[in-house]
């Protein structure tokens, strides 16, 4: 049974909903950590509505923020009730997403996934899974999450934009060519960037990247 997920909603800047970006918050981190980005985003995309729901579960080390699962050398927990807890998430999402396109009228190639930190593992581990590819998946600070089974899983290959800070210690920055090497050998189109000088956080260039990166998969004319 899957568990429901609150989210944060923005509406189309336009009063149109043309396509929906849906932000995946990090570890400890809560849905509204990630939808003030809608304010610098939504003049460039003006039917977007912009979504942010909260991860499933309440995070163990921080009561006051989610988390998608657990993770061991945080929190204490095995390796088997962090996968455990992944799938489980991983389910919690792919029906929260049914439910966006249900909800907001759109389809699937008008979605689009941005992720930060365990955001961008739930993305990267969710959307690959879905039949209908979605328009992208922007993924800030994360890494692909069990690489060994994607090629044997991969059901849609949704186009992919990974964005890392070279002075991340939190998910180390070599976690970007790691992941792009398994998604490109499963058939993926990838894209990468490097921030220049940023810890684990997103930066001003790679929010103007991914803007770029979005526009252009959902086809929004250019201005």
């Amino acid at each position: 049974m899957t568990r429901a997920l609150d989210a944060g909603r923005r509406a189309p800047a336009s009063g149109r909903t043309g396509q929906v970006v849906v932000f995946l918050h990090g570890y400890g981190a809560d849905g509204n950590d990630l939808l003030g980005l809608a304010e610098p985003l939504a003049p460039h995309m003006p039917d977007t509505v912009f979504l942010a729901p909260n991860a499933p579960e309440r995070c163990t080390v921080n009561p006051m923020g989610y988390q998608w699962f657990p993770i061991p050398w945080i929190d204490g927990s095995s390796e088997e009730e962090a996968a455990t807890g992944m799938q489980a998430a991983g389910a919690d999402l792919d029906a929260y997403l049914d439910g966006v396109l249900a909800d907001e009228g759109i389809t699937p190639d008008r979605l689009t996934l941005v992720g930060f930190s365990q955001g961008t593992m739930m993305a990267l581990h969710v959307a690959p899974r879905r039949v209908a590819p979605v328009a992208g998946i922007v993924g800030f600070s994360g890494r692909l999450m069990q690489p060994d089974l994607l090629a044997d899983e991969v059901v849609s290959r949704p186009p992919v934009l990974l964005l890392h800070g070279d002075q991340d210690d939190v998910v180390p920055p070599q976690s970007l060519p790691e992941a792009a090497n398994a998604l490109t050998g499963a058939g993926f189109e990838v894209f990468a960037h490097v921030m220049k000088g940023t810890a684990h956080g997103i930066a001003p260039d790679g929010l103007s990247v991914a803007l770029a990166f979005m526009r252009d998969r959902l086809g929004l004319e250019a201005g």
